[in-house]
């Protein structure tokens, strides 16, 4: 992409497609049949898609006390300092509560409360995510959310119960609920509650489409953080990027799903060259080589060309990746000039699959280009904002007389009323000029 940029980046640049609303009418049935039949419906629907019988929903807490027993040593020392790293950063996004004076004898005070309840959702699949156990639980932790549980979907191979890992992972945690159920239906569950599973007030957490298309239908039953789609890193760099270490991200994150997007963006012919021969052998070095390959060859990944670093963030901003890397001259200054990004990574240092376990930071990011309008996974997500307004008698009535204009000026004359009532004086319902 030389040149002029287009103007519509985004109808232009490499994307994955998922399409969520196709998906709706098939999950609008289960989580029906959720809603109507509970527990017995979500079994019956685990057996269905997940091909495994379980007897209760909800996992025995015996069955997390020996996941964590049997836990291999090196994997909760890694997964224990991934948490302890994890509240670090969370524990710093708590809010204050704040009071303003507006007037003498009038203030309004900002309280943030946290949801009573929280359903936190953790994939399964083609991987196993310990780590989106820490991402999800710590910021509600930190929030203050007086209850939560934890899903996952049930694993022919561990006897229905999710993968052992993930059940270690939520007793480091402490939490004890935990749920052998995925799909639509975990979404269902937590929306409308089960005998086996009380209702929630908010879930959150990556997952499949149809994961997806159950939080865009139950939206407003329950509350969401997004309907996160196929992982994307893009990579912003210039001659001075490593090609060994851009090619080594970019399969980093074309290694989750076939569907994955990588997307390096480049002032450098000599360091795209670079990339695209660097690529086959360490793709054929990795595990999962076809998935990555499948990934990188399809029409969500690609590598775009741009004449200077200002196109290049034009660009970026555009594609509002979940993920961006910038490896360029001064990265850290350049970094500083994104608007668009789940979650920004500066320099040759700071690579995405940090981010993933052990920065900090949270993982749980918006995809599909919504970095431009909302954030990723924090204390935040958990808390409301509730304005309190407390004014004295002689702070209302030095306020009356423009709410009794303003409420004649919208044609609301029982807002005025409403303040006028409180008084033994008239406020005039009008202000008239005369020339």
């Amino acid at each position: 992409m030389r040149g002029s940029l287009p103007e519509d980046l985004r109808d232009v640049l490499p994307r994955a497609e998922l399409d969520v609303e196709a998906a709706l009418e098939k999950v609008r049935l289960i989580c029906d049949d959720v809603r109507h039949r509970g527990a017995a419906a979500v079994r019956e629907l685990t057996a269905r898609f997940d091909g495994v019988e379980i007897a209760t929903t909800r996992v025995p807490a015996e069955a997390i006390e020996r996941a964590l027993a049997e836990l291999d040593p090196k994997v909760r020392a890694a997964l224990e300092e991934s948490i302890r790293r994890t509240r670090l950063v969370h524990r710093d996004q708590r809010r204050t509560e704040t009071t303003t004076q507006v007037v003498p004898g009038g203030t309004v005070t900002e309280r943030w409360v946290p949801v009573d309840r929280v359903g936190l959702y953790v994939p399964g699949g083609r991987a196993v995510y310990p780590s989106s156990v820490v991402m999800n639980v710590v910021p509600a932790q930190e929030a203050g959310v007086g209850s939560l549980a934890v899903t996952s979907p049930a694993q022919k191979a561990f006897g229905g119960l999710p993968h052992p890992t993930i059940l270690a992972a939520c007793a480091l945690l402490g939490v004890d609920e935990v749920y052998s159920v995925g799909g639509a239906q975990a979404v269902a569950m937590f929306a409308y509650g089960t005998d086996e599973c009380p209702p929630a007030t908010m879930v959150t957490g990556p997952g499949n489409i149809w994961v997806a298309a159950a939080k865009r239908l139950l939206k407003g039953r329950i509350g969401i953080d997004s309907e996160a789609g196929p992982t994307e890193i893009a990579i912003l760099a210039d001659e001075t990027a490593d090609p060994v270490h851009v090619a080594a991200d970019l399969i980093s994150q074309a290694e989750h799903d076939t569907i994955a997007a990588a997307v390096l963006v480049t002032t450098s012919p000599e360091l795209a060259d670079a990339v695209e021969k660097e690529l086959p052998g360490q793709v054929s070095a990795t595990k999962h080589s076809e998935r990555i390959a499948e990934a990188l060859g399809g029409r969500q990944s690609g590598i775009v060309l741009v004449s200077s670093i200002d196109d290049g963030l034009k660009v970026v901003d555009a594609y509002a990746a979940e993920h961006l890397e910038i490896h360029t001259a001064d990265a850290a200054a350049v970094a500083a000039r994104v608007r668009n990004a789940g979650a920004v990574f500066v320099g040759a240092y700071a690579p995405v699959s940090l981010g993933d376990y052990l920065a900090g930071s949270n993982h749980v990011l918006p995809t599909g280009g919504c970095a431009c309008h909302s954030s990723g996974l924090s204390v935040q997500s958990f808390l409301r904002g509730i304005h309190v307004v407390d004014y004295t008698r002689e702070a209302l009535a030095d306020a009356a007389a423009h709410v009794s204009v303003l409420a004649d000026a919208e044609d609301l004359p029982a807002h005025g009323a409403a303040i006028r009532a409180r008084f033994d004086w008239q406020v005039p319902a009008t202000t008239e000029t005369s020339d």
